[in-house]
């Protein structure tokens, strides 16, 4: 029996739903360059919420991004809805798409919606261990019918800032606070980065974060995804919590320090760049700053 990707006739369109989250926006693009490979002609619209689709921009695979609307998905005629998101209204607009396929996976709640039912990626990637997001996500591609492969690392597009002198890009921010290393500790990590090894440390954060703690270096708050994306690619080394900006440092290959706390490191590690992962079983408070600066070491060495 012939897969959905060798059904698809040449030149369809194609939606893959992924609304928002930072990190998995980042990590869904290697799953978008397994598909590009597989079927270069095909027409690929990511459904996507407008603050996070300039993660997909520049892609090669991407043809179009749509906004996470009936009218807009219905409008693009899809011949396959792919549903990487889950949830009731990614479900919804992947059960009212009109699209002939319509996968997702079988674990995903309503799942009757889907006549493609993707298995856990264990049994796809046919190993039986934990997955990282970015096998996961990879693994429904492989499960639609593209050869199984290397699973790339995630790719952004941005252009090089001016060139100046060598700095780190530092994001003390997370979503919760036993996900959050201390600001004062982070602090003693940035002058280290300075004294020791020579790097200006830039500060990140969301336009709602309290950045009055990182006020005596430069701090970038509030910045779009679009200019944090051309930061990053300019910067030395990464520094910072188990969040979004951290698997966008991982994209593009700088060397990234996340220190984690309770989430689980095998399925949120930076993917596929040299990293240095800190966590402690007590918890993101008992990580020192001595254990900090020295994988910053380690990965200035090997930089």
């Amino acid at each position: 029996m012939a897969s959905v990707l060798a059904s698809l006739p040449r030149g369809v369109r194609v939606a893959i739903i992924r609304l928002r989250s930072l990190g998995d926006c980042v990590l869904t693009t290697p799953a978008l360059d397994i598909l590009h490979e597989a079927r270069p002609d095909l027409e690929v619209a990511i459904v996507v919420e407008d603050r996070f689709r300039a993660v997909f921009e520049g892609h090669p695979g991407v043809a179009a991004m749509a906004p996470p609307s009936l009218l807009a998905l219905r409008g693009w005629r899809p011949r396959l809805v792919l549903n990487l998101h889950g949830g009731s209204r990614s479900a919804r607009l992947a059960a009212l798409s009109g699209a002939r396929f319509r996968a997702g996976f079988a674990h995903f709640r309503h799942g009757c919606i889907y006549n493609v039912k993707i298995p856990r990626a264990q049994e796809v990637l046919d190993e039986e261990r934990t997955v990282h997001t970015a096998e996961h996500l990879a693994s429904a591609i492989f499960y639609l019918g593209a050869e199984r492969r290397e699973i790339p690392r995630a790719r952004l597009f941005a252009p090089a800032p001016p060139p100046g002198h060598p700095y780190a890009v530092i994001h003390p921010m997370a979503s919760h606070p036993d996900k959050t290393w201390p600001a004062e500790r982070f602090l003693s990590a940035a002058e280290h980065l300075e004294e020791a090894l020579d790097l200006e440390p830039v500060f990140i954060a969301g336009p709602e974060d309290d950045t009055v703690p990182f006020r005596r270096y430069r701090v970038v708050q509030g910045a779009h995804i679009e200019d944090l994306k051309t930061l990053l690619r300019g910067a030395s080394l990464f520094l910072g919590n188990d969040s979004g900006p951290a698997h966008m440092a991982a994209a593009f290959g700088l060397p990234v320090a996340v220190i984690f706390g309770a989430s689980d490191s095998a399925v949120w590690r930076p993917w596929k760049t040299d990293a240095e992962v800190l966590q402690s079983p007590q918890g993101i408070g008992y990580i020192t700053v001595a254990q900090v600066a020295a994988a910053l070491d380690r990965l200035r060495v090997r930089a």
